[in-house]
C-alpha cells in the first residue's frame, strides 16, 4: 500500500481547488464584479469548500483508508477530525448517495457564463469558460482517474471507477446490472 505525503495530497486535490476558483472567477468576470456577482462568486466558492467537506462528513468515514496516509486526497485524515469511523460495508451506499450533492459545481458556472458570453460577448469571460470546462471535464476526471484513483487501494470496490470504464478518463456512463 503506498502512502501519500501532505505534497502528494495536494497535488491530488489541485484540479478541483482550481476549478473552484474557475467557477468563483466566472461569477466575478461575468457579472462585472457587481454586488450580485460577487454574491453569487462567494456563494460559488462556498458551495466548492463544502462541498469538500460534504464528501469528508459523510462518505469518507465508511472508507477503508479513513484516518490513513492511505487516501489520494487526504480527505480521510481531516474526516477523522470530524466523524468517528463508520461501517466500511456501507461505502458504495453513501458514495452513490453523496456525490450528487457536489455534481452542480461543475455545471453551474457553465450555466451561469454562458448566457452572459453570449449576450455581451468578452474574450476574457470565454476564455474563463473554456478554461473551467478543460479543467472540470477533462483534467479533474484524467488526473482523478489516471493517478489519484489508479494508485487508490480501494478503487476495485469504487462506484465512481465503475461508471468510469475503460475510458481515457472521460465521464463515461455505464449502467450497472
Amino acid at each position: 500500500m503506498r502512502e501519500y505525503s501532505s505534497a502528494q495530497e495536494l497535488v491530488n486535490n489541485i484540479p478541483y481547488m482550481a476549478m473552484t476558483v474557475l467557477g468563483t472567477a466566472i461569477f466575478v468576470v461575468g457579472f462585472r464584479s457587481s454586488a450580485w456577482g460577487l454574491i453569487a462568486a462567494a456563494a460559488y466558492l462556498a458551495y466548492g469548500a463544502a462541498g469538500a467537506f460534504w464528501i469528508m462528513i459523510f462518505v469518507c468515514p465508511h472508507c477503508r483508508y479513513w484516518n490513513s496516509r492511505l487516501c489520494p486526497c487526504g480527505y480521510g485524515r481531516i474526516a477523522a477530525r470530524f466523524r468517528e469511523k463508520s461501517p466500511v460495508e456501507c461505502f458504495n451506499e453513501k458514495f452513490k448517495k453523496h456525490i450528487p450533492v457536489i455534481v452542480p459545481l461543475w455545471f453551474i458556472p457553465i450555466l451561469a457564463g454562458l448566457p452572459v458570453v453570449i449576450r455581451s460577448f468578452s474574450w476574457g469571460l470565454l476564455a474563463l469558460l473554456v478554461i473551467f470546462a478543460l479543467d472540470a471535464f477533462v483534467v479533474l476526471p484524467l488526473i482523478s482517474t489516471k493517478h489519484g484513483c489508479k494508485e487508490c487501494p480501494q478503487k476495485d470496490l469504487c462506484p465512481w471507477m465503475k461508471l468510469r470504464g475503460k475510458s481515457a478518463g472521460l465521464p463515461v456512463w455505464r449502467p450497472q446490472t
